[in-house]
């Protein structure tokens, strides 16, 4: 055998070693297998819902009205982190890929860097935990959860003797349990060992929960961003109403509002769990559909029915307290000036809702995740709305 032939052969063991070492080390810790995991995390964000298992959102578009359009608008230039920009050099500084402004219910302005992404499904991140408020509201407007409830009067089985316990509904909904899973997220596959990476990309979301019960601070006491907060939320839904939250969302929100497309929420496994902290796939005019209905306090526009009802959407727009940015937060919303209600997720995505000015914007990007800029582009935003 040559010399050459076996470096080959050597190197192809290790390989297979390292490889099988991988793959015995995601399944422990509940990841998908290495080369998948991989991909998730090197993926930009406009990628990265087919990279993992989902449930489908089915929608009813033809029983509904369309989308209205007028003549597009000029917005003309913008002031980006103190600097004047055009449009065009705003929307590329911030890797966008799609911008939809709603004016009094139709399209005024719409921009997308490719023409797939017109009736692409991109991904909201953060956004899903808006989503997931609208579904929680509902079941506490019926009676089937309270904001009082903690987490393990619906999962005794999570119980740990300690603070862990006292956990609340409410809590969870305005980031104040304390549950000691932070949002640092990673940059690429290198930081993926980190809590928040694990429950992205977990394929075994009750198995997480079970292992990352510890406290950062007694519920209640402080207000500090956490996602596994909103997964706490998602688990109790599939609990109380005994079916996938995208079913529930499919039938009580999704087909309600008249949703063109299709949508997905990415899961643990097919028949899990959907990761209702983020993970909400939709085409740009729908999640401007979900905007249009805030601004419309609950209430479709093209059948005058109310899907949310006012007391919850008094809930989602008005502050519980301040997060980052000082801005102010309530019930998975941010609110970033007086007036304005605003859906935020990872790598740039944005569903800004001007209720004095009746607007709403979506911005889908792809923004690194290193870049954090959310109050510059907001502030952008802000100026577009009110350019009437």
């Amino acid at each position: 055998m040559s010399t050459f032939v076996k470096v080959l052969r050597n190197t192809a063991i290790v390989l297979i070693a390292l490889y099988l070492a991988l793959f015995g080390l995601t399944k422990a810790i509940r990841y998908p297998e290495p080369i998948a995991s991989i991909r998730l995390g090197l993926a930009p964000a406009s990628q990265t819902p087919d990279l993992m298992p989902s449930h489908w959102i089915v929608a009813a578009p033809s029983t509904f009205a369309p989308w209205k359009t007028v003549a597009a608008e000029q917005i003309g230039g913008v002031t980006f982190d103190g600097q004047p920009l055009g449009l065009q050099e705003f929307l590329d500084a911030t890797n966008t890929n799609a911008l939809l402004v709603i004016r009094d219910g139709e399209i005024s302005y719409e921009y997308y860097k490719e023409d797939k992404f017109k009736n692409s499904r991109l991904p909201s991140y953060s956004v899903g935990k808006a989503m997931t408020a609208l579904v929680v509201g509902q079941l506490i407007d019926q009676g089937k959860i309270t904001e009082s409830d903690t987490f393990v009067s619906y999962f005794p089985e999570y119980k740990t003797g300690g603070s862990f316990d006292k956990v609340t509904v409410q809590q969870l909904l305005d980031m104040q349990s304390g549950v000691g899973v932070s949002d640092n997220y990673p940059s690429g596959p290198s930081g993926w060992g980190v809590a928040i990476a694990q429950m992205y990309a977990s394929t075994d979301i009750p198995w997480f929960i079970g292992n990352n019960r510890k406290m950062d601070f007694e519920p209640g006491t402080e207000s500090v961003y956490r996602s596994v907060d909103t997964q706490m939320i998602g688990m109790i839904i599939q609990k109380v109403t005994n079916q996938s939250v995208s079913d529930y969302f499919t039938a009580n929100i999704w087909q309600r509002v008249g949703a063109d497309f299709d949508a997905t929420w990415n899961v643990d496994k097919v028949g899990g769990y959907e990761k209702t902290f983020c993970c909400f796939n939709a085409v740009a005019r729908d999640y401007a559909r979900i905007g249009q209905l805030i601004l419309d306090d609950g209430v479709v526009p093209f059948d005058k029915q109310q899907v949310i009802s006012s007391s919850w959407m008094k809930r989602i727009t008005t502050p519980a307290t301040r997060l980052d940015y000082g801005w102010g937060y309530g019930a998975f919303f941010w609110h970033p000036y007086p007036g304005v209600t605003l859906m935020l997720g990872l790598h740039g995505q944005y569903v800004y809702i001007d209720i004095p000015n009746e607007t709403v914007i979506v911005k889908l990007s792809d923004e690194p995740t290193d870049v954090e800029n959310s109050p510059e582009v907001a502030a952008v935003l802000k100026e577009i709305s009110e350019k009437r």
